[in-house]
């Protein structure tokens, strides 16, 4: 990947000579944009077909401005479906959510020859923590919470398709492909489990000509989930927005899963300039310019759009989240992972 994440492969074992074909299902805009890429790096083979989950409009807006794209030979992005496809015939199966309860059972019901695991942000982290953790850890969302009955089902579940992943690792049958900055000891321990660790550094995109007009506004804010997740304050962030708009003209890039009624709020205060581009930001905001800057609360976007800017001389700027407005939903563990995120220096130079 770079310098800043020793231990991680460049480039990964030779899958492309594996003639074989690999379906994918995704369920975000970044799992759909990594599996894309994973193709490009030549890690699932000759064919893919990237199957994005229905119902979901900013899966619909990414795939349509993918397809806008010159997409790597072999490469199929197939029309929504809501259940996600059995692997079939298809012995690589490329999956982003690891933590999904539909995932999990596929997994215990379906022998793929080989599963890879595309980035779906700071869940690809814990995932790797929980891989080469406690054995029979659960695999469950840093913050789950649930009725007693159903986190006894899911808990079950859960450390089920652990085993099965270890497994998975254990034969040489996993790959984690991922952008992510993976410290170098976490690295090295998921190399022993037997499985593959393959950084990159969004190539196929950073290829792609640039499309469509940049924001005219010199500083970019990236919305956040926190809030709608229940982990930050609200009044605290739509404060911290309400003083960025008036100190000069903001344009503002929702996350996919902010509140609606909370960007009524933010649309009402001065200054303050909503895009709704839908796609993601990686694919949305690669075309700024150098005398405009990014600002975010910690996410993974940072670290990818630090990759994808930094030849442009962007800068993307991380705000640490002020510890009273952190709510009790909200566990140590992962304001720990929020906080790897937050200055993590990519060293990509071009």
């Amino acid at each position: 990947m770079n310098g800043s994440s020793p231990g991680v492969e460049q480039h990964g074992r030779d899958h492309a000579r594996d003639q074989c074909s690999a379906v994918a299902w995704v369920e975000s805009p970044l799992q759909m944009l990594c599996a894309v890429e994973a193709h490009h790096a030549g890690l699932l083979g000759p064919r893919t077909r990237v199957v994005p989950r229905a119902g979901l409009r900013p899966l619909a807006v990414t795939l349509r401005e993918l397809r806008r794209l010159g997409l790597p030979d072999g490469l199929e992005l197939a029309e929504p479906e809501p259940d996600m496809p059995r692997p079939g015939r298809d012995p690589v199966w490329v999956m982003g959510d690891a933590f999904s309860g539909k995932v999990q059972l596929a997994w215990l019901t379906a022998f793929p020859r080989r599963v890879v695991v595309v980035d779906d942000g700071l869940a690809t982290i814990r995932l790797l923590e929980l891989l080469t953790g406690r054995p029979g850890a659960p695999l469950l969302r840093a913050r789950a919470t649930g009725r007693p009955l159903r986190s006894a089902l899911r808990t079950a579940l859960g450390a089920a398709a652990s085993l099965r992943l270890r497994a998975a690792a254990r034969s040489g049958g996993l790959s984690v492909f991922t952008a992510m900055p993976v410290p170098a000891e976490l690295a090295a321990a998921v190399r022993r489990t037997g499985a593959e660790l393959v950084g990159h550094d969004f190539a196929w995109l950073r290829a792609q000509p640039l499309r469509g007009p940049r924001p005219a506004e010199r500083t970019v804010v990236l919305g956040t989930s926190l809030v709608r997740n229940g982990l930050i304050d609200r009044e605290h962030y739509l404060s911290w927005l309400a003083g960025l708009g008036s100190a000069g003209p903001i344009a503002y890039f929702p996350h996919r899963r902010e509140d609606p009624d909370d960007l009524a709020r933010v649309r009402r205060q001065p200054g303050i300039t909503v895009y709704e581009g839908g796609g993601p930001a990686e694919m949305t905001l690669r075309g700024l310019a150098a005398e405009q800057r990014v600002i975010s609360l910690p996410s993974t976007a940072v670290t990818s759009l630090r990759v994808l800017l930094a030849a442009r001389g962007v800068p993307v700027e991380t705000v640490d989240v002020p510890d009273e407005w952190w709510t009790a939903r909200a566990a140590p563990s992962l304001r720990s992972h929020l906080s790897m995120f937050a200055h993590h220096d990519t060293g990509v130079t071009g």
